[in-house]
């Protein structure tokens, strides 16, 4: 019977042990539900909005760079004043002395 005793008192122990346990770990546990995590992102908001300025500062480089693009577009000639002029000029040169040797 002393065995039957030792094993009793054995598992006695271990049950008590493993309640102990069980409410270490629930004491855990809530402690855990009760504690709130919160992150820093102010590194990341940093980053961002440095990001963000930058994007911006691109944006107003491609606009102004389209702007101006747009405007020699809008200036641009196939030939410029002086060769249309000299042209012209030309012409009517031709015209004339044409017109001066066949009447004349």
């Amino acid at each position: 019977m002393t065995k039957l005793e030792e094993l009793t008192a054995l598992l006695v122990n271990e049950l008590n042990d493993f309640n102990k346990g069980i409410e270490r770990l629930e004491k855990i546990s809530e402690q855990l539900k009760d504690t709130k995590i919160k992150m820093d992102v102010s590194e990341y908001k940093a980053i961002i909005e440095e990001h963000q300025k930058e994007m911006a500062f691109q944006l107003n480089s491609i606009s102004s760079f389209e702007k101006r693009f747009n405007d020699k577009i809008q200036q641009a000639k196939i030939y410029p004043n002086w060769a249309v002029v000299v042209f012209i000029v030309n012409i009517i040169i031709t015209v004339t002395l044409s017109s001066y040797l066949i009447f004349s």
